[in-house]
């Protein structure tokens, strides 16, 4: 069955979501996150795109963007080339990172921008990663209240408000409304959150990386997985797709 057209904005507004593909991360740490960025920031110039707002979870990203001399699909293999050709070298493999088809939505109207860029921001925040906006590193959401390096955060402010003291005032208020909001969303999402699981089962296991729960014995590895499993709810798949145990050994722990 061939593929459903993407749809196309007459705005040149698009709400994107990258996923890693089987759900895997595309992010073990901060250098990896920071060197997405940079990726996003370089390709801007070269493609003629601007950032309205971002956030990195940890097996997917959220971006806001308004394309420019480049379609969509130019500018995503771009950004998605050259950080997977990035990770790959620094984590010695090979083959694909991200799910082969981002998803997008067009964004018509500028009430409907303000709220896709409030379900970014709110992303961590509904994931309970955090408790505030402001506390998660890895969003536009800072640069909105602080110094923009990527985000054009006058386009939304320039929605909201002529002035800027008073666009912000207003800006922060919207954002931390609670809300419903429901825009393009991943299918199948875990109940907990990838970020969040990483940072339960170092925790539990008293690790610095995941995947040094493989190197456990096996009677202490096995506990951990039953704590993980019975105590932490995490899911049989989320822990294999994360410490890279084999899914028998985790069923039968």
């Amino acid at each position: 069955m061939p593929r459903k057209a993407r749809k196309k904005s007459e705005s040149g507004i698009y709400h994107i979501i990258m996923r890693g593909i089987n759900r895997q991360n595309i992010f073990e740490d901060d250098e990896d996150r920071l060197k997405f960025l940079q990726t996003l920031e370089q390709y801007k110039g070269k493609s003629g795109y601007e950032v309205y707002a971002y956030c990195l979870m940890g097996n997917h990203v959220h971006l806001l963007l308004k394309i420019g001399e480049e379609p969509i699909e130019q500018v995503m293999r771009r950004i998605c080339g050259s950080y997977v050709y990035w990770y790959n070298y620094k984590y010695q493999r090979v083959g694909n990172l991200f799910q082969d088809r981002f998803k997008s939505e067009p964004i018509e109207k500028d009430e409907y921008l303000l709220i896709v860029q409030r379900y970014i921001h709110q992303n961590p925040l509904k994931a309970g990663l955090i408790k505030n906006e402001e506390k998660y590193k890895w969003s536009s959401y800072c640069e909105y209240l602080g110094e923009a390096k990527i985000v054009n955060v006058n386009y939304i402010f320039d929605i909201i408000e002529t002035g800027r003291e008073k666009a912000v005032e207003i800006f922060i208020k919207y954002n931390n409304e609670e809300s419903n909001d429901s825009c393009l969303e991943i299918n199948g999402k875990n109940p907990i959150m990838d970020e969040e699981a990483r940072a339960i089962i170092k925790k539990v296991c008293n690790v610095h990386n995941v995947t040094q729960l493989q190197t456990f014995d096996i009677s202490t590895r096995n506990r951990y997985l039953k704590e993980l499993k019975e105590k932490h709810n995490l899911s049989v798949r989320q822990i294999e797709r994360l410490t890279g145990i084999n899914r028998g050994i985790i069923l039968k722990a």
